[in-house]
């Protein structure tokens, strides 16, 4: 599909009412977390933003994850998209998750032409609510990975991504003997879930919704 194409799909999207949290679900792990999906965020909230960035090489269209270092922390070692928290200096979550993606992967942030955003998703582990913002570039990026933050960044095509055979599903150790049922993306070897790959549940029914 070209890259054109799949802007107009987007755009279009955005100027209606978008799948949400029910295509969220579909990759969250099991059983839902009632936080999760209640109707009011706490107020203690944290706001940040991703990058879901969109570029073509050759004939394919591709966006990058990335994949955390290990580390005494929350998402050590997941496979996620770039962006981070909004800092004070950030005027909007536009901003910050152009800022996030120019430190963590090297891309020039100004050359990104963003469209719009997915639904927004609240992470209770964290206490992050996260804007998927949906950007484009017109040429594949040189990436350079910032070391403390990025362990690996992932090239992912587009076309791969939508293919049903990369959904599986594992259980997860929450330790004390507690699991939970976790959907996730199998990308070049690497396990997508969680909030990920959530974003990325909404994202594929957007393009399943507008014809792709």
């Amino acid at each position: 599909m070209p890259l054109e194409k799949l802007r107009a799909q987007l755009l279009l999207a955005f100027q209606g009412a978008l799948p949400g949290q029910e295509a969220q679900l579909r990759m969250a792990p099991q059983p839902i977390d009632s936080r999760r999906i209640a109707e009011v965020v706490p107020e203690s909230h944290r706001k940040s933003g991703v990058l879901l960035l969109f570029y073509p090489d050759a004939s394919t269209i591709y966006f990058p994850l990335i994949k955390r270092p290990l580390y005494p922390g929350t998402h050590s070692g997941q496979v996620a998209l770039p962006g981070g928290k909004v800092e004070e200096r950030d005027p909007d979550v536009v901003f910050t998750a152009l800022r996030e993606a120019e430190e963590e992967i090297g891309i020039d942030s100004t050359k990104v032409e963003v469209i719009g955003s997915l639904t927004e998703i609240y992470i209770p582990v964290s206490n992050f609510l996260v804007s998927p913002i949906v950007g484009f570039l017109d040429h594949k990026p040189t990436f350079v990975p910032e070391k403390r933050e990025v362990a690996r960044i992932i090239p992912t095509a587009l076309n791969h991504l939508i293919q049903p055979e990369i959904v599986k599903k594992k259980p997860l150790s929450l330790g004390g003997g507690k699991y939970l049922e976790t959907p996730y993306f199998d990308i070049a070897g690497e396990v997508v879930w969680g909030a990920t790959a959530m974003i990325l549940s909404e994202l594929i029914q957007v393009l399943k919704q507008k014809g792709e």
